[in-house]
């Protein structure tokens, strides 16, 4: 036998939810809103992996006793190219959530050109797992990285100290 308090709300014309409906609406709510704070915190851990910021970090906690000069990433933002203190050099590739680390030694990897003048391919003698394809977003980003990396990086700076006039030395002997 119904209710009489569900007589009385049918027959006033107010409609009744069972309460499956409303847990229903509710799960369906709290599904859709966790769905899309995961969404919004994988978005966010994607773009931090991108910042030279942590970059500067991760490097610095896997080689503490290393001074990084300057960075370069490649178009992808997916590996990036550090240039260290004591000429140097050293290279950090994206793996989902952290960055593997590696300083190359002197004359222990190889560099070819690729047809696409923005990149090139690098081989590491020392560490395969580092090989690869690298675009960078221009030409020079590419030039100057695979310098480093071929140890025949003259910077700018020296350049200059070596086109000035240096002084003459005396040798001769004056009498």
């Amino acid at each position: 036998m119904p209710s009489i308090g569900r007589c009385a709300s049918a027959i006033s014309g107010e409609a009744v939810l069972s309460p499956l409906v409303v847990w229903s609406i509710a799960i369906g709510v709290m599904l859709a809103l966790a769905f899309y704070v995961t969404r919004l915190v994988k978005h966010s851990d994607e773009d931090s992996l991108h910042d030279m910021g942590l970059a500067i970090l991760e490097f610095g906690r896997a080689y503490p006793a290393e001074a990084i000069r300057s960075l370069h990433s490649t178009a992808d933002a997916n590996t990036i190219f550090v240039r260290l203190h004591d000429n140097k050099s050293g290279i950090m590739r994206n793996r989902g959530n952290h960055f593997a680390c590696h300083v190359i030694r002197p004359g222990r990897v190889r560099v070819t050109p690729t047809p696409e003048p923005k990149g090139f391919s690098a081989e590491f003698l020392d560490s395969p797992t580092q090989n690869g394809t690298f675009v960078f977003k221009n030409e020079n980003e590419a030039a100057e990285v695979s310098l480093w990396l071929l140890d025949n990086y003259v910077s700018v700076a020296d350049r200059q100290l070596s086109a000035e006039p240096q002084p003459a030395s005396n040798t001769g002997r004056s009498d």
